[in-house]
C-alpha cells in the first residue's frame, strides 16, 4: 500500500531513536526506523522533532470563552465576583452566538494541536438549556476534526436551585455526555453530600461519567472531594469520575490530606489541575503568606492517581488570558508545581497527553499501526524546549489528514560576539 502521508525522520513520544510513519486511510499503516525506503503522496519531513498522539484538553468551559469581550471587568477577582457577572449575561444567551465564541476557540485548539476536548457548560435556570444547545451546535461543526464531550455543570447549585436537577436530566436527553457537579456550592455539608448523590443518580440513570468542580475553594474545612471519593466506591464508579481544581486539597493538613489522596487512589477518581485559573483566583483575599490553590500534584501521582492538566477559561470573567494551549498550561504548571527536575518535566507532558486520554477515557491513544491517525510533530527536540518554547505546531495530522502547519522564519543582522584571546 503506497501511503497517503509520509512522516520521516519523527521522535515519537516515549520511544528512543527516529521513526517514518506510514498512514493511509486514516490510520497508520507501518512504523519503521528512519530512513527505511518508501514514497508517500504527500511526504513530511520532521527533521528529527519531537511528536505526540495529539494534545488532550481534559477541563475547559466553551459556553463562557471570550465573554471577557462584553462582560464587565471583575474587579475583585473572586471566583464569586466572576459568577454573579455572568448571571445577567446568561439571562440574554443566545444559542448561535454560544456555538460561533465555542467555534472560535476550537479552531485555534485545533492548530494547537487538540484532537481531545472536554468542555463543562452551565446547566442552570438562568440560562436554560441555551448553553447546552449552543455547545451541541459547536460539536457538531467541528465532528470529523475533534472528539468534544460535554459535561453538565450545575454551577449554581442543585438543591438550593430549584429546577436544575431538572434541566440536567434534559441536556442529558439532548445529547450532552457528562455529568458534572459542584458540591461545595450548596448551603450545608449535607446539601452538598446530597448534590452528589444525585449527580450519581443522574450518571446512573443515563450510564454517564461524572466531572465535577470540587472544593474550588482556599476554605480548608471543605470537605465534598472526600464524600466524593466515597460514594465513587459505594456506587461502583471507579475509573469513571473526574475531579477538577480541589483547590482545598492544597490547603489541608498533612495527615488528612493523605488520607484524602489514599481514598482518591482506592476509588481509582481522576483529577485535574487548573493552574492558570486558579493561580489567579485562589488567595485574592489573603495577606501574607497567600494560598495559591493549586492543587497538590506531586503527591496525587507519588500516590498513583492519574492526574492531567486543563485550560479551564479563556478570556472570561474568571481569567482575562488563555490560548487554550496544552503547553503553555503545562508550563504554568511546572511553575507551580515546582515539576522542573528531567523526569517530572517528562511527567507534565504526560499530563497534557496520555494522561487528559485516560481521564477522558479515549481508547486507542496511541501511534501505533491500526489506530486512527492523529499526530501533532512539536517544534522541538524534547519536551523541555516543548515548554521552554510553545512554539506553533509545525505539523498537525488529524484522522490521516495534515489539517495544519507552520513554518518559523528569524532573520538577525548581528553574528554572535566571540571573547576576546586571553
Amino acid at each position: 500500500m503506497t501511503p497517503d502521508i509520509l512522516v520521516k525522520n519523527v521522535a515519537l513520544w516515549g520511544t528512543a531513536g527516529l521513526s517514518d510513519l506510514g498512514i493511509a486511510n486514516g490510520r497508520f499503516v507501518s512504523i519503521d526506523p528512519a530512513g527505511a525506503p518508501a514514497t508517500a503522496a504527500l511526504t513530511l519531513d520532521a527533521e528529527g522533532r519531537l511528536a505526540v498522539p495529539g494534545f488532550v484538553e481534559p477541563h475547559i468551559h466553551l459556553d463562557k470563552a471570550l465573554i471577557s469581550e462584553r462582560a464587565p471587568v471583575n474587579i475583585s477577582g473572586t471566583l464569586t465576583e466572576a459568577i454573579e457577572i455572568l448571571w445577567e449575561i446568561k439571562r440574554n444567551y443566545k444559542v448561535e452566538e454560544i456555538a460561533d465564541r465555542a467555534s472560535r476557540v476550537l479552531a485555534r485548539a485545533l492548530e494547537n494541536g487538540i484532537s481531545r476536548l472536554r468542555t463543562h457548560v452551565d446547566v442552570d435556570p438562568i440560562g436554560g438549556t441555551r448553553p447546552a444547545e449552543g455547545l451541541i451546535r459547536a460539536r457538531e461543526r467541528f465532528r470529523e476534526l475533534m472528539d468534544i464531550q460535554i459535561a453538565a455543570f450545575p454551577q449554581e447549585g442543585i438543591v438550593k436551585s430549584s429546577g436544575t436537577e431538572a434541566l440536567m436530566r434534559e441536556v442529558m436527553k439532548r445529547g450532552v455526555d457528562v455529568v458534572g457537579g459542584m458540591p461545595f456550592n450548596e448551603e450545608s455539608p449535607a446539601d452538598s453530600r446530597r448534590h452528589i448523590e444525585i449527580v450519581f443518580e443522574i450518571a446512573r440513570e443515563f450510564d454517564a461519567d461524572i466531572d465535577m468542580h470540587v472544593d474550588e475553594t482556599d476554605d480548608p474545612l471543605a470537605r465534598t472531594l472526600e464524600v466524593l471519593a466515597e460514594l465513587t466506591i459505594k456506587n461502583g464508579w471507579q475509573g469513571r469520575v473526574t475531579a477538577g481544581h480541589t483547590c482545598a486539597l492544597a490547603s489541608y493538613p498533612r495527615d488528612y490530606a493523605d488520607h484524602v489522596i489514599g481514598r482518591l487512589r482506592e476509588a481509582d477518581i481522576n483529577m485535574i489541575a487548573n493552574p492558570a485559573t486558579n493561580l489567579m483566583l485562589q488567595g485574592r483575599l489573603d495577606d501574607y503568606p497567600k494560598r495559591r490553590g493549586v492543587t497538590q500534584v506531586k503527591e496525587l501521582l507519588a500516590a498513583g492517581v492519574n492526574v492531567a492538566c486543563g485550560q479551564d477559561c479563556v478570556h472570561d470573567t474568571f481569567y482575562p488570558f488563555g490560548q487554550n494551549d496544552p503547553l503553555e498550561i503545562a508550563f504554568l504548571l511546572c511553575h507551580a508545581s515546582h515539576m522542573s527536575q528531567p523526569a517530572e518535566i517528562q511527567t507534565v507532558m504526560d499530563m497534557v497527553t496520555t494522561n487528559g486520554a485516560r481521564a477522558l477515557r479515549v481508547p486507542g491513544f496511541a501511534v501505533t499501526v491500526g489506530t486512527v491517525a492523529d499526530l501533532v510533530v512539536l517544534d522541538a527536540r524534547d519536551a523541555r524546549e516543548a515548554l521552554s518554547t510553545r512554539l506553533p505546531r509545525r505539523f498537525v495530522i488529524r484522522k490521516g489528514k495534515l489539517i495544519a502547519e507552520s513554518h518559523l522564519e528569524s532573520r538577525r543582522s548581528f553574528d554572535i560576539p566571540s571573547m576576546p584571546a586571553p
